[in-house]
């Protein structure tokens, strides 16, 4: 299968720059993963589209405001750099520019000095490694000097940082939203609990990975990045027991899915509780071990996401749906409008 088989023409101007005001003012285009029919709604009409019985699963990662902006401490040239993973003991992988300037041995200095980094080690496609030099505790002073790490097509200002989390994001770790999430509110999380709708939440840090295009020809030549993942006891237990009596699991966010397939491939078809690290690529011709419905963003085109997108329905009712998108002038990528891969009604127990 070819990477080209996944594109379309996207206008410029369709990439939304900045967040509605409200979150749940989105657009929200319902796909029926079975027929390929599209409607067109609002987010907060997603409630009505869920039945009793159902359960949703969200990613509760917290973004961490990665991006920090400093000085070489010999030159004083200015140096970004954007933290990915912490490796151990305060050495993270990261991603530098201008990486040319930074060798091994290279001290980056970041605001009033309060937090230095020396560069221990070089990867590809401009990735350092550094072990922070700091006093005091390392998240506060983050918290003090990072930026918020967004999206490379997003070019606008954020003027207010919370609006790229979402509001059930609780652990630290992500280089980038889960941003089908964005879209919640605690308003809307208590309607859909109120219809008898469950919610559970697992534990994805994105990696800057999954903006990096896919530079194949073919699909099955793609190796994806690696993302650390956890899952509770207790929302293993709740998806298994949802699942057992004919409930729909509906994933929020590729991250979400991809969680669950992880867990659900290598234990037939079950969640149990774990963590560890992921680097499953999911596209056309797999077959989904739990998951029914997804709630998602719209994608770049030939990205890893709208191949996993397709396989939950066909790549021909997706691609045929983003057209639609296109012409009614939909609102894409992290702070664009949202879609919900419908799947059938629920078998009753």
């Amino acid at each position: 299968m070819e990477v080209n088989d996944f594109d379309f023409d996207l206008p410029e101007q369709l990439i939304a720059q900045t967040p509605l005001k409200d979150r749940t003012a989105s657009r929200l285009m319902v796909l029926d993963r079975s027929t390929g029919e599209v409607a067109h709604r609002h987010f907060r009409d997603l409630v009505n589209e869920l039945e009793e019985g159902d359960l949703l699963v969200l990613n509760d990662t917290r973004v961490l405001p990665a991006r920090l902006m400093g000085v070489k401490e010999d030159t004083g040239a200015s140096i970004e750099v954007l933290l990915l993973k912490e490796i151990e003991n305060d050495e993270w992988e990261t991603l530098v520019k201008p990486a040319k300037r930074v060798k091994v041995g290279t001290i980056v200095t970041f605001g009033d000095g309060r937090l230095k980094a020396r560069c221990t080690g070089i990867l590809e496609q401009g990735g350092r490694t550094f072990q922070f030099l700091y006093d005091g505790i390392f998240f506060e002073i983050l918290d003090a000097l990072g930026q918020m790490p967004l999206p490379p097509y997003i070019t606008e200002t954020l003027d207010d940082q919370s609006r790229y989390q979402t509001v059930f994001a609780k652990e630290r770790g992500s280089a980038a939203a889960p941003t089908a999430g964005l879209h919640f509110t605690e308003e809307i999380l208590k309607d859909i609990k109120a219809k008898g709708v469950g919610i559970e939440f697992i534990t994805l840090h994105v990696g800057l990975g999954t903006f990096r295009p896919v530079s194949v020809d073919s699909i099955e030549d793609h190796t994806m990045h690696s993302e650390y993942y956890q899952v509770s006891e207790s929302t293993a237990d709740a998806i298994n027991a949802a699942k057992e009596s004919g409930g729909r699991i509906i994933a929020v966010g590729t991250t979400s899915a991809r969680t669950l397939e992880t867990i659900a491939s290598v234990h037939e078809g079950k969640i149990v509780p774990a963590s560890g690290w992921t680097s499953i690529f999911i596209y056309p011709g797999y077959e989904f071990k739990i998951l029914d419905g997804l709630v998602t963003n719209f994608h770049l085109p030939k990205s890893t996401l709208i191949m996993l997108v397709s396989a939950l329905s066909t790549k021909e009712h997706v691609l045929n749906a983003y057209h639609q998108a296109v012409q009614e002038k939909y609102r894409f990528f992290s702070f664009g409008d949202a879609m919900f891969i419908k799947p059938p009604k629920r078998k009753e127990s």
